[in-house]
């Protein structure tokens, strides 16, 4: 058994991390899912409400809420699989979540990549929350306000991002091998 957490910012690559994942039959939990739901729960859209959700749920339930609440999906993915992916971690007391649960068999991976590069692959995408760095910037501050930086500098393995989709897609094989 093995559980693979990724921490990163808004476009380091999380998302192409876990469809490299997928790509090799391992299943992915998203933690952004249960944002997602929350939002859903409440009646609000999750694109316009998703920060204020997760901040909620966090001040509702405490700073872990969002890891507990993935912890049973990550549990039924290992009944069928010896390694699950956990996209999308954003504290360090998250990452306390699955280092307990889990001990030796959790690996943290940070995914890092510069602002400007994170930018221009978020405007790539036609993200309409870039408009030139501003909200990217507001969003890089919200999560590491929850404790992003924290998590990234405990991570198990660190995984450079800066290069072509190629050698990224590589060493993510490489990391899940």
């Amino acid at each position: 058994m093995r559980v693979i957490g990724t921490v990163g910012l808004a476009g380091s690559g999380k998302g192409e991390f876990a469809t490299v994942a997928e790509e090799s039959d391992v299943p992915v939990v998203t933690m952004g899912d249960v944002i997602r739901a929350a939002c859903r729960d409440r009646g609000l859209d999750p694109a316009e409400h998703h920060g204020e959700v997760a901040r909620a749920l966090r001040e509702e339930n405490g700073p872990t809420a969002i890891a507990e609440a993935s912890l049973p999906h990550v549990e039924t993915a290992l009944e069928t699989a010896d390694t699950v992916l956990v996209d999308g971690i954003r504290s360090d007391v998250e990452v306390e979540v699955f280092e307990e649960r889990f001990g030796d068999d959790f690996l943290l991976v940070s995914i890092e990549a510069p602002f400007e590069v994170r930018r221009c692959r978020l405007e790539a995408r036609g993200r309409d929350d870039v408009d030139g760095g501003e909200a990217l910037a507001e969003r890089d501050e919200r999560e590491l306000g929850f404790g992003l930086g924290e998590a990234m500098d405990r991570a198990d393995v660190t995984v450079d991002n800066t290069g072509t989709l190629e050698a990224f897609r590589r060493r993510v094989r490489e990391v899940l091998e």
